[in-house]
């Protein structure tokens, strides 16, 4: 049992720094050292342990801290299933497009700043994909697909404002001059449409799908294309170049910064797409964030349940992302650099929020995301809602979010929320255990963090768990009070301070003992007669060198036990040597040390072999005991890794086997002309073991085998008859018989 208690740091100053040190020491002595002792910890405090656990209002960042996460409110549940794009007018009046397989169609619906919001226009399309607000507050919305753009009139009623001939429109933007540049596919134009509904194709993107699109001050389209996955900037004048060429097929989103810096969201892998595992409907992810309408809609207009996402483009399949997604951003001198990557989650929206961060939407877990560095992200909310499909930065440094698996419109901020639960993942001790003391990290900030932990012997918390233990509230912790078991998890609640602050939770240790379990001996193999096992060298000096693993890479604990065996071992020769070799085990990981003994069928009492055997094997010189059948017995101790009143052993017989130093006994030699041949004849017979060979030499020459009579060497008797050529002059003839313990005689005759 790993028995290297945990440094805690002492005192204040550099706390954070010298307990990330202890830890790394503790860590690392436990790699080191190949002894081990009781108290063990379960240790958290990186984003990957902190990832498997369930938050509720609570934030993760990338950097493994855990904080209360922005105020999240549901303010508008639509009857679409997607709700596709948003715009704000200067009264704080919010406009929502969407629609989907399944639903009631395309709808433009509002939501007043103070009121509920309602259905503004429909259409018979299937969806609303991009909605814009222009000067006067007139509100614009495109339909999808071979839908058109309408400018909608008091009272609802949508006017055709302009029709780009197009299958798709993915986006909308308007300039300072009034002028409204619209994103289309599948010939992936950009059209101009002048404030009095004339325009044409302004720029062509050479790709299928101008799929994002935004401007920044000086007038400049930042376009987004799919399949190429380019970035191009585009001039007033219609003039574009190519910022960058992504590793994604897609770009599906691109927002400006402050600095004039450009953030784009690349999703999907160009070429073949790997295979991918299926997923529930609820689950599926789209390929793209805006997918082409089937020409007919599953179900009725009433219906409005989850559904897939819609196909990717041009396939009316729904299979899953390959790749994830990542995010570029291209510095005001071009220069682009990938500052997020996620294997699964996919990209949909970004938006600046009023700090200046980049704030991405994604699916299929419906995270929404706050780059705050370039090498630091924060996991802010988690919706319901599988997909946040598109984000929006509104007036008063409110953001909004819209999703789709169903389709809502939810508020971010302003503000935190004022309480919210982290529930980690579940450790699995891999036996009974005794639970010690819960301690942890923390920055308060005038607020408070307290933690319960629950124990149970079923690997997923259900009622037969036990109830959640009295919280502990100080960093210094209390004794874990949750019932002995197997699995453990612990509950952290975060409650921000009166003025709002949010305290930060960094990591958290909870120490057990898993309860001592005797060893195992399942099995004892005796070796082959006259051999025996190499020395073994171990020592337990400590090493004057430090291996430190890959950064980024916890190190693992070494294993605690003290045996050098590798379970394939090399033996060497030595006549009159006997070995036995054995599988033992602990479910403590314990050290085990073994005593071996030995007994004679015949005998009442254990002769000890050996003591204080580290290997799982022994070699001893058998010529110190009589010919014989004997027995062994290994006895398996876990005595080096627990106080003698805790210690345990186990035991295993081995099965009979003989001790044969006396070689076989050679009688009747004889040899006599007969039939024109000279035949020698002998006996041959052991007292323990089966004769498995034997061979003559004649003057000297090399030795050749000869079968028995009865051709099969299987007993531990046999007759043999040798018939050779006759010949003139003296003839010396030797035979030698062997046994299987490799013992042999040697008997000799002259024939003249």
């Amino acid at each position: 049992m790993n028995a290297v208690a945990e440094p805690r740091p002492s005192g204040s100053g550099c706390a954070v720094n010298s307990f990330a040190a202890y830890r790394l020491l503790w860590l690392l002595a436990l790699v080191s050292l190949s002894w081990t002792g009781e108290t063990r910890y379960w240790s958290q405090g990186d984003y990957a342990d902190f990832e498997k656990g369930h938050s509720s209002k609570v934030s993760l960042t990338s950097d493994g801290r855990l904080r209360l996460a922005p105020r999240f409110e549901e303010i508008f549940d639509s009857a679409s299933i997607y709700l596709w794009a948003l715009a704000e007018d200067s009264k704080g009046n919010l406009y929502a497009g969407g629609g989907g397989p399944g639903g009631p169609g395309a709808r433009l619906y509002v939501l007043p700043p103070e009121g509920k919001g309602k259905t503004l226009a429909s259409w018979d399309d299937l969806e609303v994909h991009a909605v814009a607000v222009g000067p006067g507050d007139q509100v614009y919305a495109a339909t999808s697909p071979d839908g058109k753009v309408y400018k909608i009139l008091p009272g609802g009623k949508p006017e055709v404002f302009y029709d780009p001939r197009a299958k798709y429109i993915w986006a909308m933007v308007f300039d300072s001059r009034g002028n409204l540049y619209v994103a289309t596919g599948d010939r992936g134009d950009i059209h101009r449409i002048s404030p009095q509904g004339k325009g044409e194709a302004f720029f062509k993107t050479g790709e299928t799908h101008a799929r994002a699109l935004a401007i920044d001050p000086q007038g400049n389209l930042v376009v987004g294309t799919e399949p190429g996955g380019l970035i191009i900037r585009v001039n007033p004048k219609g003039e574009g170049f190519v910022l960058y060429q992504a590793a994604r097929r897609e770009i599906t989103a691109v927002a400006l910064a402050a600095d004039g810096s450009i953030y784009a969201a690349g999703v999907g892998a160009k070429g073949p797409a790997p295979a991918v595992p299926p997923v529930p409907p609820a689950q599926v992810a789209p390929a793209t964030q805006p997918s082409p309408a089937p020409t007919s809609l599953p179900g009725t207009a009433q219906q409005r349940q989850v559904q897939p996402m819609p196909a990717p483009i041009p396939s009316l399949a729904a299979p899953v992302v390959a790749g994830g997604s990542e995010i570029y951003r291209i510095g005001p001198d071009g220069f682009p650099r990938k500052v997020w990557s996620h294997a699964q989650h996919i990209a949909y929206s970004i938006v600046m929020d009023a700090d200046g961060r980049p704030v991405i939407g994604t699916g299929n877990k419906g995270l929404i995301i706050r780059l705050d560095s370039d090498l630091v992200h924060s996991e802010l909310l988690n919706a319901s809602p599988t997909q946040v499909t598109c984000l929006l930065a509104g007036r008063g440094a409110k953001l909004y979010a819209a999703t789709g698996n169903v389709g809502k419109l939810f508020r971010i901020g302003p503000g935190s929320e004022a309480e919210g639960t982290f529930e980690s993942d579940v450790f699995d001790a891999a036996m009974f255990s005794y639970w010690g003391r819960l301690t942890f990290r923390a920055r308060m900030e005038g607020g408070q963090v307290s933690l319960e932990t629950r124990s149970g012997n079923l690997e997923r918390p259900q009622k037969d768990w036990s109830a959640w233990s009295p919280a502990a509230t100080a960093a210094e912790g209390g004794r874990i009070g949750s019932p002995p078991a197997r699995f453990l998890q612990w509950r952290a609640t975060l409650k921000a301070s009166r003025d709002g602050r949010s305290p930060e939770l960094e990591a958290v240790d909870a120490a057990y003992l898993p309860k001592n379990v005797a060893p195992v001996v399942a099995q004892i193999e005796i070796t082959p007669a006259n051999y025996r096992f190499p020395a073994q060298t171990l020592t337990l000096t400590p090493s004057t060198t430090l291996t430190l693993p890959p950064l980024g890479r916890p190190p693992r604990p070494a294993s605690a036990s003290l045996s050098t065996d590798t379970g394939a071992t090399s033996m060497q020769y030595a006549k009159g040597f006997l070995g036995a070799r054995w599988a033992a085990t602990d479910d403590n990981q314990d050290s085990l040390l073994y005593s071996v003994h030995i007994r004679g069928v015949n005998e009442s009492e254990w002769k000890l072999l050996k003591d204080q055997v580290k290997e799982k094997h022994l070699s001893w010189d058998s010529t110190g005991f009589p010919d014989g059948e004997y027995r062994l017995r290994v006895a398996a101790s876990d005595a080096p890794t627990n106080p003698p009143a805790q210690a345990l052993t186990a035991e295993l017989i081995s099965d009979p086997f003989d001790i044969d130093n006396t070689p076989p006994e050679i009688t009747g030699l004889t040899a006599a002309p007969a039939g024109g041949k000279l035949e020698v004849r002998w006996k041959a017979a052991d007292a323990l073991s089966v004769i498995e060979k034997a061979e003559y030499s004649v003057n000297g020459g090399e030795w050749t085998l000869i079968e028995p009579t009865t051709r099969l060497s299987d007993s531990r008797q046999h007759d043999y008859l040798l018939a050779l050529e006759p010949a003139s002059g003296e003839r010396a003839i030797a035979v030698r018989v062997t046994d299987s313990a490799d013992n042999f005689s040697l008997a000799k005759i002259v024939v003249r």
